[in-house]
């Protein structure tokens, strides 16, 4: 393993260490018991799944409690809007435009934390636990404005530490983020469903059967995300060596998933908010939507599904660019056997994308929601559900793509220094 290698894994380990830290440092003037046992009661419903993608961090009420959502929230927004108007998305294909384009992210994160953060704060205020003690031991008005501003903190500093990751270490900073947050989790998951077997509440065939579950879920994401259609490209003008008056196969690979593990964080970030905030009301009403929507609930299936299949559709429209392809092919001298340059081939192109795309998008929904029925059917934490299972092994693929794709990469270099 080369020294370059070797010091991006350091430092990603490193920020994501970083970010474990800050899942421990809680907003002044809360009490974390009657926080943490509130959310002891409330593990099988919406707070439970916001506070897994969390990585436990809202169960002790930390500075990271409303982690990367609004971060990935604006980001939505921002693409969303890119799709609609052609002027901002053309700012993204510029490099100054692109900064611009970040800056925006950023601030409308700021937007989004300090309105969630008040939210939060106001509605902990009506909190408390066993013996009438309330979760905040200090002024209202001084809480709220000492939690808003600790997690707008600690929310930009999640973001740096992503961006930092995504650009000086290896693999994405928010997906690795997310991953960590999961991954953290699992020990005390495991933990729980021994105790539960111990004490009778769980058989060991419904542990069987829950192991099952997730070996094909497990198998079934491997298989798909390493599947591709490989577009052969013929270039006319292209030689080697030894072949110089033979023309050179090569070919596009287009992934079946060509979203990635994208659909499923942008699902539960549209979801967990409004989840969260009806799950915390008083209001019968809004309690009793939030009964609807609660997570297993055929609602709550139904949307996620939906909303899966919307993103991968979306974001596969924006990581393939049949047109640019096109345009670089013929630039280059190539082109695909029986197709005619220009048109033509960004034609056949987006025909190839919307087939592995419709593919793709349909696997995404169901991972995301076929097995985590039957586990929540089995009484089994979030954990070992779709879509945790599906984060984990998309970013450990993904990441090992990277790694891989980092150690090639010098193997060249280094042949390039030696002359070879």
């Amino acid at each position: 393993m080369s020294n370059a290698l070797t010091h991006k894994i350091l430092i990603t380990l490193g920020f994501i260490f970083a970010y474990r830290v800050l899942a421990y440092i809680p907003v002044p003037g809360v009490d974390t018991g009657v926080i943490a046992d509130f959310f002891n009661t409330n593990a099988n419903n919406a707070l439970g799944l916001a506070n897994m993608f969390s990585g436990n961090a809202i169960e002790r009420f930390s500075i990271i409690s409303l982690g990367i959502m609004p971060y990935i929230t604006a980001s939505i927004v921002m693409e969303l809007l890119a799709a609609t108007f052609p002027a901002l998305g053309q700012m993204k294909k510029e490099r100054d435009g692109m900064q611009k384009y970040m800056q925006i992210i950023r601030y409308f994160t700021i937007f989004i934390t300090v309105v969630q953060a008040i939210g939060v704060s106001m509605g902990l205020q009506s909190l408390s636990g066993q013996g009438g003690a309330s979760a905040v031991m200090i002024d209202p008005t001084t809480f709220v404005a000492i939690s808003t501003f600790s997690m707008l903190a600690g929310t930009m500093l999640l973001m740096w530490i992503g961006e930092q990751i995504t650009q000086r270490g290896i693999g994405n900073g928010i997906s690795l983020i997310i991953f960590a947050g999961i991954v953290s989790g699992i020990p005390s998951a495991i933990s729980n469903t021994v105790k539960a077997v111990n004490a009778g509440e769980m058989s060991f065939l419904v542990i069987l059967a829950i192991l099952a579950i997730m070996v094909i879920t497990i198998l079934s994401i491997i298989y798909v995300e390493l599947g591709e259609r490989r577009v052969p490209i013929s270039y006319s003008r292209k030689t080697i060596m030894q072949n110089q008056n033979k023309r050179v196969m090569n070919y596009i690979p287009v992934k079946v998933n060509l979203s990635g593990v994208i659909p499923p964080i942008f699902a539960s970030a549209i979801l967990m908010f409004p989840l969260t905030m009806l799950q915390s009301s008083k209001n019968e009403t809004l309690l009793a939507i939030a009964d609807i929507l609660a997570p297993g609930g055929i609602v709550f299936n139904v949307v996620t599904f939906g909303l899966v299949v919307f993103f991968a559709f979306f974001y596969a429209s924006i990581a393939f660019n049949a047109k640019d392809i096109s345009e670089n092919l013929k630039r280059q001298g190539g082109f695909i056997p029986g197709v005619r340059p220009g048109e033509h081939t960004k034609d056949f192109l987006n025909e190839v994308a919307s087939r592995l795309t419709t593919t793709g998008a349909t696997y995404l929904a169901i991972i995301s929601t076929i097995p985590f029925v039957f586990i929540n059917s089995m009484g089994a934490s979030f954990y070992f559900g779709g879509t945790a299972v599906l984060i984990i092994v998309q970013v450990a693929l993904d990441t090992m793509r990277k790694v891989e794709a980092q150690r090639t990469m010098n193997q060249y270099n280094t042949l390039g220094n030696v002359g070879l």
